[in-house]
């Protein structure tokens, strides 16, 4: 087995272990649930319109009303009310937290050229050159 076939397999052997875990597993079905909740997508993509908006007039400086950002607080606490929501939320921001711990530790060693440390997970990531040790 060449040094390719081997990072391939045990590639397939971490996304095997994802795929069996309890807490992406969780994670999963809380989002199928949202996906499955058409009054929780309807209250997400209000709030993404409304916060998209306020951004969209603050980049091109037009004051924003109070009236405007109201509704955006009132949009978005209805939607974190929600537990259908608040769930799906949940799940994106767990899931990013997974992916970026197994970026860091995968780049860390392909930088440091050996397993990282946890003092070295627990710092800036950045490498021993960057000034900040």
């Amino acid at each position: 087995m060449s040094q390719s076939d081997a990072i391939g397999q045990k590639t397939r052997e971490l996304c095997e272990t994802i795929l069996e875990d309890a807490g992406f597993k969780s994670a999963q079905q809380r989002i199928q649930a949202f996906l499955e909740d058409e009054k929780a997508r309807t209250q997400y993509e209000e709030v993404v319109r409304l916060g998209q908006s306020l951004r969209r007039k603050q980049q091109f400086g037009e004051p924003l009303s109070e009236e405007e950002i109201e509704q955006f607080e009132k949009a978005r606490e209805e939607l974190l009310a929600n537990e259908v929501a608040r769930g799906f939320l949940d799940a994106q921001t767990e899931l990013e937290e997974m992916r970026q711990a197994i970026q860091q530790q995968v780049a860390l060693t392909m930088e440091l050229g050996r397993m990282p440390t946890r003092e070295d997970m627990d710092g800036c990531g950045c490498g021993s050159g960057c000034g900040c040790h």
